[in-house]
């Protein structure tokens, strides 16, 4: 476990491109153990708004090539939840960010120029900005387009990828699920042409009982036979539920204890087939690894230290609420309460948006979060909102500047990833002569 003070030498990642960062980073790892991985995704059609105004209404500061729909989205859910109604300009912002298909890429510099064939839309900001937007009302007709757009690019086994045609991943489809459901859908009766359901899907990356180690009950980001994956499994155990970024407090249930997957008499597929018996795997698996690392989760990149991963640690808090584990998400909230403060506040309206959403779940207070009021500092990050206390729309910290990218990361694990999969590839053809 790298210690805490050790971050402070590290730029952190904004949660969202942390998100795309950790999933760059376990198909490198499936590439290099399985010998075989599709090349990484794009996540903007656009060119880079850093030397560009930034839009009216958009949260955050720093270019929004990669997360701007995605921060957008988060940032809007996080105040309807809390009761603030965001400014107009920043709802318009997203709304107009979505093609005349229903999809939406990362971002669009220019959302007056119509989607084309060599727009990359993309599953991961459509399902959010589906939540944000069913969330918010008035937006019926985008969220139908999008639903129709996601339901067109499921995949023959249930499930989502983040590009329509690559294989599906844990991530994807959680997130698609947790749209499905903020739309009124319902997510098992949302079949593939094959006639499986989203939940066959996510199920399909799910370590049981056959799993070694202490991988039992977590899930895969995507290839078969990968490594346990904390990112993966803390969304998974959220989705398999029916549950999105919005998770409603369990209240006085909130104290049910986790219950590991049940593998007696050497039964290698319990549960198999059951997604809220792998929804608790998951939380089991959760719970092992916050134990054993102090009550959070860790993340290294590549050529980087393992370190405390406080946008994963959130996500399992949220997991673990969404299955009412409230003294199990008690230990990893305090750590959070405690170490998210520096974290939030350089990544920006994200991070905050995803507190504020933990907060929310657990029935923590969001304005005296361990000391930081985040609905003031999510409120600074944009426009000032259109119904919120005054104390609300105070700057808090600087935090303006926050929402930015680390485009070297996602860049240089995209070259990685493509300069591993060139390595296989070469060796491939050696072989053959």
């Amino acid at each position: 476990m790298a210690p805490m003070a050790s971050m402070a030498h590290q730029a952190p990642l904004p949660h969202s491109v942390a998100f795309l960062a950790r999933r760059a980073a376990t198909a490198l790892a499936a590439v290099l153990v399985l010998g075989a991985a599709a090349a990484p995704a794009a996540y903007a059609d656009s060119p880079s708004a850093s030397a560009q105004k930034l839009p009216d209404g958009l949260y955050g500061s720093k270019d929004p090539q990669y997360d701007g729909v995605w921060r957008q989205s988060l940032a809007l859910l996080a105040q309807d939840t809390v009761g603030v109604r965001p400014a107009a300009s920043a709802v318009n912002w997203l709304a107009g960010q979505q093609c005349a298909d229903g999809s939406f890429t990362a971002f669009r510099a220019e959302p007056g120029k119509p989607c084309d064939a060599k727009s990359r839309r993309d599953t991961n900001p459509t399902a959010a900005a589906v939540q944000a937007l069913a969330a918010l009302g008035g937006h019926g007709d985008a969220v139908k387009k999008a639903v129709s757009w996601l339901k067109s690019v499921q995949n023959d086994d249930g499930g989502w990828s983040s590009m329509a045609g690559s294989a599906s991943d844990a991530n994807s489809t959680s997130v698609v699920i947790g749209a499905l459901a903020a739309a009124g859908e319902k997510p098992q009766s949302v079949t593939s042409k094959k006639g499986k359901t989203p939940y066959d899907g996510l199920l399909t990356f799910r370590l049981g009982c056959a799993a070694k180690g202490d991988g039992r009950g977590a899930f895969t980001f995507q290839l078969k036979g990968a490594a346990p994956n904390a990112d993966a499994t803390a969304a998974a155990a959220t989705g398999a539920r029916g549950k999105g970024f919005v998770v409603e407090p369990a209240g006085n249930a909130a104290d049910t204890p986790v219950k590991p997957l049940n593998c007696k008499d050497g039964d290698k597929k319990a549960g198999a087939d059951d997604p809220a018996q792998a929804a608790e795997g998951g939380d089991g698996y959760l719970v092992a690894q916050l134990g054993k690392n102090g009550q959070h989760l860790l993340s290294a990149m590549p050529g980087a230290e393992k370190q405390p991963d406080v946008g994963n640690t959130a996500d399992a808090v949220v997991a673990l609420a969404a299955g009412a584990h409230g003294a199990a998400a008690a230990k990893p909230l305090k750590w959070l309460e405690k170490n998210s403060a520096d974290w939030a506040k350089q990544s920006g309206p994200a991070a905050y948006a995803q507190l504020v959403l933990v907060a929310h779940a657990t029935g923590t207070d969001p304005r005296s979060f361990g000391g930081t009021d985040l609905v003031a500092a999510l409120n600074a990050t944009g426009p000032e909102p259109a119904a919120a206390a005054k104390k609300d729309t105070e700057e808090a910290d600087g935090s303006k500047d926050g929402g930015g990218l680390v485009v070297v990361w996602v860049i240089g694990i995209g070259l990685a990833i493509g300069a591993g999969i060139g390595f296989l590839l070469s060796s491939r053809k050696k072989s053959r002569l």
